[in-house]
């Protein structure tokens, strides 16, 4: 354990380095000055609703645009300090900053096809919980998911998936062989227990995030955004 700590602390200075000597040699001199204190949500619980009001202001039209003026380029310069992780598909639909209504600089976004919880999207997420003090990871998943859906096929199909998309399918597939064929809305419950699939890796693989949660400093959900409507609902 203590090598462990020994190291990350190591990674953390080393990464801290990088960011100040990035700062100095490239950015205007107004974006040099001391790093500005944002008014982010400090607990989970309050991260979580300032995605889901958001949300709810995308979805009724009445988008605030936060933190997307001119100014805010130069303010996150200085640093970043987004308030939520956001594991989702890449999928040109489900944007998270804009589906949740956010700006420059809020959130910690990861997207990958299938919203799965590989190696490199775990270390990306550690990284922002660990070295950002982000309080809130959202699993989000979306409705007629095309990466589950291919891993639906090529299942019924017993064909071969291309190249590294082969890769994707085989993330997917152990939670899709937990739901038979006849099942009703078959892609939709597999897009949902995918979503909750990543969220349990989360928790149970992750020293770091399951250390965060045990001190109650951060929270990992799982939801579901709705193509047809643009509504995120939370699951599990």
């Amino acid at each position: 354990m203590k090598n462990v700590q020994h190291s990350r602390r190591n990674f953390l200075r080393l990464a801290a380095g990088a960011t100040l000597a990035a700062s100095t040699l490239g950015l205007p001199r107004m974006a040099l000055a001391a790093p500005f204190a944002p008014d982010k949500p400090a607990t989970p619980d309050a991260a979580l609703k300032e995605l889901l009001d958001g949300n709810l202001r995308y979805i009724r039209g009445r988008l605030r645009h936060p933190d997307q003026r001119p100014g805010r380029i130069a303010e996150v310069a200085k640093g970043q300090h987004p308030f939520a992780v956001i594991l989702g598909c890449a999928d040109s639909r489900v944007p998270p900053e804009v589906v949740f209504d956010q700006g420059l600089g809020n959130l910690f976004v990861v997207r990958v096809a299938g919203n799965i919880a590989s190696d490199d999207v775990m270390g990306s997420i550690e990284y922002a919980v660990e070295e950002l003090n982000v309080p809130l990871v959202m699993v989000l998943g979306h409705a007629r998911c095309g990466a589950v859906t291919a891993t639906l096929n090529a299942m019924d199909q017993g064909a071969t998936v291309p190249a590294h998309i082969s890769s994707l399918v085989e993330a997917i597939k152990p939670v899709a062989q937990q739901v038979s064929r006849d099942t009703p809305d078959r892609v939709d419950v597999v897009v949902r227990k995918n979503a909750l699939h990543a969220a349990d890796q989360l928790r149970h693989e992750s020293e770091i995030l399951h250390e965060k949660l045990s001190s109650g400093t951060l929270k990992i959900v799982s939801a579901r955004y709705n193509l047809d409507d643009g509504r995120v609902e939370l699951i599990g």
